[in-house]
């Protein structure tokens, strides 16, 4: 059962807006009308309160490397140059750590004009360190949709440290319809953190967005700071939810003296320091933290739905969970140290849900906390 948007004072009054981003109305109103088709029907699950997940289709093809299409250019056709092999994903298949993937998705788009779109690893998908990223054809950039976009989508995907089993239908993928320029400024954020707070207590740090920083202080009943994957491990079916068990996978990692080292292409789960909140009338995307500051980045940018961490949607004290991996040198990372800026846009309407227990949300309310699929 959907969570029902809880009326109080902390919401923005209900007004609607002719540019933002799209709330859940709305997209089923897109599927309705055939800016958003498939060749299988969208089911309401696939409809998040301000995104929609994205189904990989029939067939992946191992490439030689990552590409862009470009400009006048399909991705049909860079894969004719490109592709080594091709393979049916209808009965599942497992995509080798390593490698490089296209596989074209079951959605299709025919946006109007002023409607365009972005896209993001889904959370789970981001924890299971599966680079995912999306394509359109004559695209110039991955994860944009330019606006009056009409034609296939394509997910590029990497396993970077588990090999993972896939299927036609499995999502890894969600994307966000924008109509118009929505971004909020950061004293437009000020006044939305001044009428409902964005982060739990303290001053909000705002500047290019609200910053994020690490929390190095760990559990105080284990000390347990973050996860360090395991370089040689099992095979992860992205669609097994709660099946592996964490030691199989994970080791532990403690911090000593507030801060721990990063060892080069080693892969991190860590928590944010803050308990960060989406108002029901704005989303939110995690962006990584500028790299002239360190070799370490926040690895997966991030989709915030309303209602993350927010008390309307029983989601107080949530902790954004940061996927992070140094490059080149080992890093030293500090308690308290900036990772990540969160980025709030306004919404055209707000949702008829927000995300919470009551729409099946695995991460409301997380603190530290590796994907689903880890018991």
């Amino acid at each position: 059962m959907a969570e029902t948007v809880r009326r109080d004072d902390t919401a923005a009054p209900e007004t609607e807006f002719s540019t933002g981003i799209l709330p859940c109305q709305a997209l089923a109103a897109c599927i309705a009308s055939g800016e958003i088709s498939a060749e299988q029907p969208i089911g309401p699950e696939l409809i998040q309160p301000a995104s929609l997940d994205l189904r990989l289709g029939t067939t992946a093809y191992r490439v030689r490397a990552s590409f862009l299409p470009g400009a006048g250019n399909n991705v049909a056709d860079k894969l004719a140059g490109f592709a080594m092999h091709s393979f049916s994903l209808i009965d599942g298949a497992v995509l080798e750590k390593g490698c490089v993937y296209i596989v074209p998705l079951l959605e299709n788009l025919k946006l109007r004009s002023r409607t365009g779109a972005m896209a993001n690893p889904k959370s789970s998908t981001g924890r299971l360190d599966i680079f995912t990223r999306v394509i359109t054809d004559g695209a110039e950039e991955f994860d944009r949709v330019a606006a009056g976009y009409k034609g296939p989508l394509y997910a590029e995907i990497s396993p970077r440290t588990f090999s993972v089993k896939v299927r036609t239908g499995s999502r890894l993928a969600q994307l966000r319809l924008r109509r118009g320029a929505s971004t909020a400024s950061d004293t437009a954020m000020r006044r939305l953190h001044e009428r409902s707070p964005l982060i739990a207590g303290g001053e909000a740090d705002i500047e290019s967005g609200l910053a994020l920083s690490v929390d190095l202080t760990g559990d105080p009943r284990t000390g347990i700071v973050g996860y360090r994957a395991k370089r040689h491990t099992g095979v992860v079916d992205v669609d097994n939810v709660g099946g592996y068990a964490i030691a199989d996978f994970w080791e532990p990692i403690t911090a000593s003296g507030g801060h721990i080292i990063l060892d080069p292409d080693d892969f991190y789960i860590l928590a944010s320091r803050e308990a960060v909140a989406v108002p029901p009338d704005h989303a939110a995307e995690m962006r990584a933290y500028d790299t002239l500051v360190g070799e370490f980045r926040v690895h997966y940018a991030g989709f915030f739905d309303p209602g993350f961490g927010h008390d309307s949607a029983g989601g107080a004290g949530s902790r954004a969970v940061l996927e992070v991996r140094s490059h080149d040198v080992p890093f030293v990372l500090e308690h308290g140290q900036t990772v990540g800026r969160l980025i709030y846009e306004r919404l055209t309407a707000l949702p008829d849900r927000l995300y919470g227990a009551g729409l099946g949300s695995h991460y409301q309310a997380q603190g530290l906390k590796l994907s689903k699929h880890f018991r």
